[in-house]
């Protein structure tokens, strides 16, 4: 299989942050958290989110579409619409047996599985709704950006717990890679504020408890951090083949010039504390990519704001840089939407490079003494950035990077 560049020619984004890629960008550009008290979360132990704002499926989408969809599969296709949109691309033209969707989901969408369970409670099983299953199967947002879009190439999702929705561009990349496809719609789709997420999470002392400063929950490296934001979101880049591009004038945003995957074998949910498996991850996109450690100018770190996930990932880095570049984590101000975390992450990447400018980290106020890290905090920061890597990692050792490169 060659290790050829793929061209991105498209983003799509529905986050927290707002709603579309510029919006998004913008935002993120300013480093406010979106944290805050969420009313479908009131009564528990963990009663905040980060929420997009707006989302209204129904407007955007249609009564028909909506009732067949969760939440996941909402935002994904507003999301995959902009991405093809953005790609100047028109699925009335395109060769649809040539054009496929890879999507990274980690677990059954739950946001509207509790009103199901309470009719199946109560007895009454006439009426819980047909659509129930269907729009919860994690495999049906890409079906339903498929059929949304007309896309007759390979659909399916990737499920690596949080590094889905990087795993998902991985595979998109190997697909173009060996000839199957000439364009791939792919990222990441997921919703994590549910009850039950919040009740699963909180229980394993996983998620953080500063209800008193929602905003200020989410602060990876920080010395005061103790846990992660329930988020969600979307994130959909077009990629494709570089002279199928080329061929049809598109402009290219950036490169996915490398990636790869590991696995730490060590623990169900904790990682490797040496960061061993995720440096090993690291190694192995940057020489995909055909570069060194040298010519990395930025990391989009997975930054989780879990005590041990944030010391994990810095002892990997310091592992394969030495002195690792300068370090932003999104997940401060939009909170961890899980599968779809790394997918949003990328795409945050490729406006780095193509605005040549990082995002700040949110509430990074004392780092942690135990973790060396050069952490954009407060501004964003110009910088000459022509290669950057965003790194994800998930339950059960799951590990994932990209290298993205300047157009």
């Amino acid at each position: 299989m060659s290790s050829q560049q793929i061209a991105v020619t498209g983003l799509g984004m529905v986050t927290p942050a707002g709603m579309g890629t510029a919006a998004t960008w913008e935002h993120m550009c300013t480093g406010v958290p979106t944290a805050e008290s969420d009313p479908e979360l009131t009564g528990l132990a963990v009663d905040f989110s980060c929420r997009v704002p707006d989302l209204d499926g129904r407007r955007r989408l249609g009564g028909r579409m909506c009732m067949r969809l969760d939440r996941f599969g909402q935002m994904a296709v507003i999301a995959a619409r902009e991405a093809v949109a953005h790609a100047s691309l028109d699925s009335a033209d395109w060769d649809a047996a040539r054009v496929g969707v890879v999507l990274g989901v980690g677990a059954n969408s739950l946001s509207t599985y509790p009103a199901e369970f309470g009719r199946l409670r109560d007895g009454r099983t006439d009426k819980v709704s047909p659509f129930a299953l269907p729009r919860s199967v994690p495999n049906m947002v890409a079906g339903a950006v498929s059929l949304d879009l007309g896309a007759k190439g390979p659909s399916f999702t990737t499920s690596s717990a949080c590094a889905s929705g990087t795993t998902a561009l991985a595979v998109a990349c190997d697909l173009l890679r060996g000839g199957a496809c000439d364009i791939v719609i792919s990222g990441g789709s997921e919703s994590a504020n549910s009850v039950m997420c919040s009740v699963t999470f909180g229980q394993m002392q996983a998620l953080s408890k500063r209800r008193h400063d929602p905003a200020g929950a989410s602060r990876p490296f920080d010395a005061d951090r103790d846990g992660f934001v329930l988020g969600e979101g979307a994130g959909i880049l077009v990629l494709e083949r570089t002279s199928h591009a080329r061929a049809r004038g598109a402009r290219t945003l950036a490169y996915l010039s490398g990636h790869a995957s590991s696995c730490d074998a060590y623990h169900y949910t904790s990682p490797d504390p040496q960061g061993n498996g995720l440096a090993q991850a690291v190694r192995s996109a940057l020489a995909d990519a055909s570069l060194t450690p040298r010519d990395i100018g930025h990391v989009n770190a997975h930054g989780t704001s879990t005590e041990l996930n944030d010391r994990t990932e810095a002892r990997a880095l310091h592992q394969v840089f030495g002195a690792p570049p300068p370090v932003t984590a999104n997940k401060s101000v939009i909170g961890h939407s899980m599968g779809a975390a790394g997918a949003i992450e990328a795409a945050l990447t490729v406006l780095t490079l193509q605005h040549q400018l990082i995002p700040p980290t949110a509430n990074l106020d004392r780092m942690d003494p135990l973790i060396d890290l050069d952490v954009v905090t407060k501004l964003p920061r110009p910088a000459r950035i022509d290669a950057a890597l965003t790194v994800s990692s998930g339950f059960g050792g799951q590990n994932a990077a990209l290298v993205l490169t300047r157009a």
